[in-house]
C-alpha cells in the first residue's frame, strides 16, 4: 500500500501511525505530528523504537499484535521523545494486512484528561483551603489586638523595671508577626484589578528583586518569546506569583545556582473548564535539589514547607492568584531540575 492509500487517515483527530515490525515508519498523520511535536520527515529519520529510546512496552505491543494477528491495547503507555516531557497515551495496535506485516498504532493522549482531573481536584482543594484559612485567620486576628494592647498597658505599669520590658517587647513583636501572617492569609481574598500587562515586565521586575537579594552566586537566564500579546491581569498579583515561586527556588538552592524564566505560547488549551485559542505558558526552572518527595502531593497546601524557616504560604498564594486569573499551575521536580509551569489565558479576542 502506498502513502496515498492512507490519505483518509490524515483527516482523523486521533493520532495514528503505521509501522513495520522493525519499527520502520510508513505513515504518520498530522494529529500524531502535533502530539509528538515532530514533523513526519523528522520522525521517519529514526525507527519508532529508536525515537522513543527502545521503549520495551511499545515494542512488545507492536510485536504481540503482529504475532497474534489481532489488536493489542496498552491503557497507559509513557513515551519520551528526545528533549521533551513524557507523553502518556492509551495505545491500540492493529495489524492492517495479511500476513501481518504492518501495524496501525492509534494513540489517545491521556495527559489532558489527567490535567483536567487534577485541575478539578485542585479547585476543590483550594476552595476548602480558602474557607479554612479565612476562618482560621479571623479567629486568630480577633485576640491579637487584645494581646498587643495588654502588652502596651503592662509596659506602662513596669516602666521602672527595664529588665521586664524585654519580655513585653517580645510579646508585641510576636503579636505583630502573627498579624502580618494573618494579613497574608487574608490577602488573596481581595478582588484583583485587571489591566493590560506585559509578562516580561513582570519577569524583569522579579529578576531585579532576586538578583538584588542574592547578588553573588545566582544566575537568572531569560528565555522569552517577545512576540507574546499582553495579558489582562493584575500586575501586582502576577509579580507575587513569580516572586514566590522564584524565591522558593533560590532558597532551595541556598542562593547559588541557575534560574530560568521562560515564556511561550500554548495553543488550544482548556483552563478552568474554558477552551482558549491562546494562552501564556510561563515556566520557572531551577537546578536545585528538587522538592522533597514527602511533600510533593501537598506542596500547594497552606503551611506545608520543606524549610524549617518557611511559612508554607508562598505556593498557596501563588496558586490562589493563578486560579483567580482563570489559569493553572503545576510542577515537575527531580534533583537538578524543578519546573513550575503557569498557564494563563490571554483572553477571548486572542
Amino acid at each position: 500500500m502506498t502513502t496515498h492509500a492512507y490519505s483518509g487517515l490524515e483527516l482523523l483527530d486521533t493520532p495514528v501511525l503505521i509501522v513495520e515490525r522493525s519499527g520502520q515508519l510508513h505513515f504518520v498523520n498530522p494529529a500524531c505530528e502535533d502530539l509528538l511535536g515532530i514533523s513526519h520527515k523528522e520522525l521517519k529519520k529514526l525507527t519508532l523504537y529508536e525515537r522513543f529510546h527502545h521503549n520495551k512496552a511499545l515494542r512488545n505491543a507492536v510485536q504481540m499484535a503482529l504475532d497474534h494477528a489481532g489488536s493489542f491495547i496498552e491503557h497507559d503507555l509513557e513515551l519520551l521523545p528526545d528533549g521533551d516531557e513524557a507523553i502518556h497515551v492509551g495505545l491500540t495496535v492493529t495489524p492492517i494486512d495479511s500476513p501481518p506485516r504492518l501495524a496501525l498504532l492509534e494513540m489517545r493522549p491521556i495527559d489532558q484528561q489527567l490535567r483536567i482531573v487534577n485541575e478539578e481536584r485542585h479547585l476543590l482543594q483550594q476552595q476548602a483551603n480558602r474557607e479554612l484559612i479565612r476562618n482560621l485567620a479571623h479567629e486568630i486576628k480577633n485576640p491579637l489586638g487584645g494581646i498587643r494592647g495588654a502588652a502596651q498597658l503592662l509596659e506602662h505599669e513596669i516602666a521602672d523595671r527595664p529588665e521586664l520590658l524585654e519580655y513585653t517587647g517580645v510579646i508585641r513583636e510576636e503579636a505583630l508577626r502573627l498579624q502580618h501572617l494573618v494579613d497574608r492569609l487574608l490577602a488573596p481574598h481581595r478582588r484583583h484589578v485587571a489591566s493590560d500587562v506585559n509578562i516580561h515586565e513582570v519577569l524583569e521586575r522579579v529578576r531585579s528583586i532576586l538578583l538584588a537579594e542574592y547578588p553573588q552566586q545566582l544566575s537568572i537566564r531569560r528565555d522569552y518569546d517577545i512576540s507574546l500579546p499582553q495579558l489582562a491581569a493584575d500586575k501586582e498579583q502576577l509579580i507575587q506569583v513569580v516572586l514566590n515561586i522564584g524565591k522558593n527556588a533560590v532558597q532551595a538552592m541556598k542562593g547559588s545556582g541557575e534560574l530560568i524564566l521562560r515564556t511561550r505560547v500554548a495553543r488550544q488549551v482548556t483552563l478552568a473548564r474554558k477552551r482558549h485559542n491562546l494562552a501564556l505558558k510561563l515556566q520557572i526552572i531551577d537546578n536545585g535539589p528538587g522538592i522533597p518527595e514527602e511533600i510533593r502531593e501537598h506542596v500547594f497546601y497552606p503551611l506545608i514547607t520543606g524549610r524549617a524557616e518557611g511559612t508554607g504560604l508562598g505556593l498557596t498564594l501563588a496558586q490562589t492568584f493563578v486560579h483567580q486569573h482563570g489559569g493553572t499551575i503545576e510542577f515537575d521536580s527531580r534533583p537538578g531540575n524543578t519546573c513550575f509551569t503557569v498557564l494563563l489565558p490571554f483572553g477571548p479576542d486572542q
